[in-house]
């Protein structure tokens, strides 16, 4: 509660310390004439695309292997989801985490 002191040295209570803002449009239209949108979706799409292609690749290949000494293993496979979730989080972020000004 807030207290506000008049000239004559009443106080007067309010309600509320802060004022609420007004809600945020769910999908601003300005954002689409922006390049870093576009930029922030290349980078999530190449980044999803590389980390699928490594992963699935991985899996495949130890679906395949013959011999238990072939390929990378189970162990290799979750080394790989591991590793490619680590690069394109250290890769992507500064271009991903950063907010696009209207």
């Amino acid at each position: 509660m807030s207290k506000e002191v008049s000239e004559e040295g009443q106080t007067h209570h309010h309600g509320k310390d802060y004022v609420k803002p007004p809600p945020a449009p769910l999908f601003d239209m300005a954002k689409l004439k922006l390049w870093s949108f576009y930029r922030v979706l290349i980078a999530e799409f190449v980044a999803t695309l590389l980390f699928l292609n490594v992963t699935v690749a991985t899996v495949i290949g130890h679906s395949k292997r013959k011999d238990p000494c072939d390929g990378v293993g189970l162990l290799g496979i979750a080394w790989a989801f591991g590793g490619m979730i680590f690069i394109l989080v250290y890769c992507t972020a500064g271009i991903s985490g950063k907010k696009t000004k209207p």
